[in-house]
């Protein structure tokens, strides 16, 4: 039995997921564990729907839950070593020329597609193309790190809410208080959530506030 109905690949073992058995939390810890408590729900012959997130991104975990417990725990370290998630990154190999001193990065070669005056400016920078657009995707990364940091959040507190809760009243406000970024009314619309999934979206909308906002900081 799979209790995800929209499955993703398997991500790490040990990444930390939490389970429902329809609102009502039954797991949350490794993944490894969470499968053994799910498959002891499955096992007693319950009907009702069991989805599995993954706690950082808020995505569906696919489950094989036959046969034994070492069964399961086999297919997910296979699924693991197959999906490469705990294998340390391959690089491309760089053949180019070095010069004295100049080290092997772990660069990976890709395709990038400008217009004529993007690459004459980038010829023209110290270094060459590479380096300038490494300079600039890095200051990219520096400038907006705490926007993307908070969209992610937010992706990830609507991706729960929309697994599991879309049918529930204040949905759809709770949704728009949530891309507001605001926390008190984003509690006042789901304070009449069952009890285990109105903590754990509530859990995941702090996280998409911005840290002056967030009033579970005082």
């Amino acid at each position: 039995m799979t209790p995800s109905s929209s499955p993703t690949a398997s991500p790490p073992l040990e990444r930390c997921c939490t389970a429902f058995e329809e609102s009502r939390r039954i797991a949350t810890g490794p993944l490894s564990e969470v499968a053994l408590k799910v498959k002891a729900v499955v096992d007693q012959g319950r009907e009702k729907t069991i989805l599995v997130f993954d706690d950082l991104t808020s995505e569906l975990v696919e489950l094989d839950l036959r046969g034994s417990d070492a069964d399961v725990l086999g297919r997910l370290h296979r699924s693991a070593d197959a999906d490469g998630s705990d294998a340390p990154v391959a690089f491309a190999r760089d053949d180019t020329p070095r010069g004295p001193g100049r080290p092997r990065l772990g660069v990976i070669a890709r395709e990038v597609t400008l217009l004529p005056r993007h690459w004459e400016w980038l010829g023209s920078q110290p270094g060459g193309a590479s380096v300038a657009l490494r300079k600039l995707v890095e200051e990219a990364r520096r400038t907006h790190e705490g926007k993307d940091r908070m969209r992610r959040a937010q992706e990830s507190a609507y991706r729960f809410m929309s697994a599991i809760a879309s049918s529930l009243p204040g949905f759809e406000e709770a949704s728009r208080a949530l891309f507001a970024g605001d926390s008190a009314r984003f509690d006042e619309q789901t304070q009449a959530w069952p009890v285990d999934l109105r903590h754990h979206a509530q859990r995941l909308a702090r996280l998409a506030l911005p840290a002056p906002e967030r009033k579970d900081a005082t």
